[in-house]
């Protein structure tokens, strides 16, 4: 990956209508309007696998998650250079927005048209090219040191991954007579366009950078609390056509439970070693750690919330008034249990990959990992409450252990990221200090 270097960068003033983004820059409401998208976003990828309740399906749901995260991904590259919620660039975020809206809405057709009104799967496409091209001219006005090289390169895995996303709505159905044949040919040109776009999106050099650790960070951190909220706003969905009863209200309690672990389990110390990390090198140095530790490793950290959240619902409404023991087993219990335990092997792969501090806190999240896939045998085809009771217990339980083992080092970290922000704040520094391991 190739980069020009600071001094160069400095040297070009930004365009009309456009900031360049500090150290010390945090999100702004223009991409908290736009993280607004994804919590309609989410639930449209819930709502896709639940209507295909089947591996095929739960594999098209995440395509599905994997395009859109790109797309998002995308925006917070882009708005880590440039102010969002300054003049152009403000209207620009806003119009881009307004298209990712529509690009939510046409999800759930994004594979199968439903009969009336226009292609599905040609909106998604058409909706998702569109925002990928907004980003695209906005980056090439509002940094003027790119190159027409750069350009090039951000080019490519656009037109391949829009062209194979096309190809998908328009291909399979006319070669294969065979639905299920057609089916698997369109979940592999969706599967190949997610290939286009990680691969190449991120492997072709090109000028990228990471101006403020704060914000990136940041984002990354409220697009975690967007997906925690869909698993909510699934307890909610869920229940609408369930009568009141105090099996579903256990549920839904324990539902939440567990959701607000996995929230303490991200926000308590990981996002903050995360954050300061990054704040221990300078801008050029930082592309790699944001790459692969938030780009890469955030999607499957999503993606298990999203499946946790998908296996709630299907548990949920299965009730029937509390006229029996509800059970759970199969592919509930596999979303279920399998999105907590995806969750937390991402969330290990992103410590080892991103920081050095609290690696003692690893050590109990494979031991939570290990009984929760244990459990899965004993579960299978039991009681849901006590599916759901184990599972809660097993993530608070999770939450007590790393409370006691890192001990002081919480509050040293916590200290070490008010200092950042208050001399960042202060204008007395730039924020690339190097502070000792804790």
């Amino acid at each position: 990956m190739t980069s020009n270097d600071d001094a160069s960068e400095r040297g070009h003033p930004a365009p009309p209508g456009t900031q360049k983004v500090a150290e010390s820059t945090s999100s702004t409401t223009s991409e908290l309007f736009f993280d607004l998208v994804f919590v309609f976003a989410f639930v449209q990828v819930t709502t896709l696998v639940t209507n295909e309740f089947t591996v095929h399906g739960i594999v098209n749901g995440l395509l599905v998650l994997a395009i859109l995260w790109w797309a998002w991904s995308i925006s917070v590259w882009v708005a880590n250079r440039v102010r969002a919620d300054f003049g152009l660039t403000r209207a620009a975020v806003l119009a881009v927005t307004a298209v990712l809206f529509l690009l939510a809405i046409s999800t759930r057709e994004a594979f199968e048209d439903e009969p009336g009104g226009v292609k599905g799967p040609l909106v998604f496409a058409t909706c998702y090219v569109a925002v990928r091209v907004f980003m695209l001219a906005l980056r090439w006005y509002a940094l003027p040191e790119m190159t027409v090289q750069d350009l090039v390169v951000l080019t490519l895995p656009l037109l391949g991954g829009g062209s194979l996303l096309f190809g998908a709505a328009l291909v399979p159905h006319r070669v294969f007579d065979i639905e299920w044949q057609a089916n698997l040919a369109q979940t592999a040109f969706w599967g190949a366009a997610v290939i286009v776009d990680f691969g190449l999106g991120m492997a072709l050099p090109a000028r990228r950078r990471v101006l403020s650790a704060r914000h990136w960070a940041e984002r990354h951190g409220l697009i975690v609390l967007v997906a925690l909220g869909e698993s909510i706003i699934a307890i909610g969905l869920s229940s609408l056509d369930v009568p009141i009863s105090w099996w579903l209200l256990w549920a839904s309690a324990l539902g939440l439970v567990v959701a607000a672990a996995l929230e303490w389990l991200y926000f308590d110390v990981v996002a903050l070693a995360g954050e300061q990390s990054l704040r221990r090198c300078p801008p050029v140095r930082r592309v790699d750690l944001a790459r692969d530790g938030y780009t890469y490793l955030h999607l499957p950290m999503i993606a298990g919330i999203i499946l946790y959240a998908v296996g709630l619902k299907e548990v949920i409404t299965d009730a029937h008034g509390g006229t029996r023991a509800w059970t759970v087993d199969g592919l509930e219990l596999y979303t279920l249990y399998g999105g907590v335990v995806l969750f937390l092997l991402t969330h290990i792969a992103f410590q080892l990959r991103i920081t050095e501090i609290l690696r003692t806190i690893i050590w109990p999240r494979l031991a939570a990992v290990v009984i929760l896939v244990a459990l899965i045998p004993f579960t299978d085809g039991g009681h849901a409450l006590a599916a759901l009771g184990q599972l809660a217990v097993c993530c608070v339980g999770l939450v007590v252990v790393e409370v006691i083992v890192a001990n002081g080092q919480r509050e040293q970290l916590r200290e070490a990221i008010l200092m950042h922000r208050a001399t960042e704040e202060s204008g007395m520094g730039t924020g690339w200090s190097h502070p000792a391991d804790m």
